[in-house]
């Protein structure tokens, strides 16, 4: 059962109630409904501080899936399972492509300038963006549920003597990037590390079995080491009590890219990319007459093309901004998955 976040009249994170509680709050009047970007919660309309008890978020990254599942001592309250963001590292090279392009052409250009923090932490890009999604929607998470603890899978790689100096180097940025992570994250809530062999030992204690699909929508390919990770630390029922799963799509914004790569006839790029369409910022959820709630994409002509929040499919480029009710903004879309709400 999906048990429901609650925020006090002032915005602090209360402990989630029953979902039967939260109609009966809604009806007397002493609670609100809420949503934002696909979290369902209730604001109550008194001040009202509430004890608090211990709640852990468990965090299993991966490479195309990663988990998360917010849990505390008596009910697993909530299993987020997201994709990865693994397009920045082509973007960056079609980037450095079309620059070292430009320089041989008379088109104008910044000089090459060199490099002045070669004194910090290597941090990549696309290392950086993937930890940055991960930090994002546990900031968000920490907007409806009082957090106490971050139990996190720590990612190893070998290193290698002698001439495998590149590997070294790849996986120097590898741990640079989680080291920037945990640093952010601990200034929420504390942050512990876990091995993956001992999220797995601890699998197979609780006779819990992982699915072999990657890719898979079920519990059991990613949300099962986001569960055992929380219950290493919180304890409690030892089988999951809750394996809905709410999916998350981070978006892929083109926000330095104004204009197509290559010109079209006439010599003419055309634009792209941006971060705006209309007076609404790309990605925000809005609701239209017809098409319902949607989110918003690029523009043409004066009017905005919507999307669906499940598959992102393009329904329209023909909205007009005013007929849109703007909801909240958003970097990222939900997908329907095969996972349902069961009770073991």
């Amino acid at each position: 059962m999906q048990y429901v976040a609650v925020v006090s009249s002032i915005g602090k994170p209360l402990m989630p109630c029953h979902p039967a509680r939260a109609r009966q709050l809604v009806r007397g009047g002493q609670a609100i409904r809420r949503f934002d970007r696909g979290l369902f919660y209730i604001q109550l309309l008194v001040r009202e501080a509430g004890d608090t008890q211990p709640i852990v978020v468990g965090i299993d990254p991966g490479a195309k899936r990663e988990a998360l599942t917010v849990k505390s001592a008596k009910r697993t309250l909530l299993n987020i399972q997201t994709e990865a963001v693994d397009w920045v590292k082509d973007a960056e090279e079609t980037s450095t492509t079309m620059r070292r392009a430009r320089r041989h052409r008379k088109t104008p250009y910044r000089a090459c300038r060199p490099l002045h923090n070669n004194h910090k932490p290597l941090l990549l890009p696309s290392i950086k963006a993937r930890w940055q999604w991960k930090l994002r929607v546990c900031r968000w998470l920490s907007r409806y549920y009082p957090i106490d603890r971050f139990m996190v899978e720590d990612v190893k790689a070998v290193t290698h003597r002698g001439h495998h100096s590149n590997w070294n180097k790849l996986f120097s940025a590898i741990q640079c990037g989680k080291n920037w992570f945990y640093d952010q994250l601990g200034r929420i809530a504390p942050v512990e590390t876990v091995q993956g062999f001992e999220t797995a030992q601890e699998r197979e204690r609780l006779g819990l079995k992982k699915s072999t699909d990657k890719l898979s929508d079920k519990f059991e390919a990613h949300c099962v080491d986001s569960w055992t990770l929380a219950h290493m630390r919180i304890g409690g029922h030892p089988i999951p009590d809750n394996k809905a799963i709410l999916y998350l799509v981070p978006l892929r914004f083109h926000r330095r890219q104004l204009h197509v790569l290559q010109p079209a006839k006439g010599n003419l790029r055309k634009r792209y990319g941006g971060t705006l369409s209309m007076g609404f910022k790309r990605g925000s959820w809005v609701k239209h007459p017809k098409y319902g709630v949607r989110y918003v994409g690029g523009a043409s002509n004066g009017r905005i093309s919507l999307h669906t929040l499940d598959t992102g499919k393009r329904l329209c480029q023909n909205a007009k901004p005013e007929d849109l009710t703007f909801l909240c903004t958003a970097s990222w879309r939900t997908r329907k998955g095969n996972a349902v709400s069961s009770a073991a």
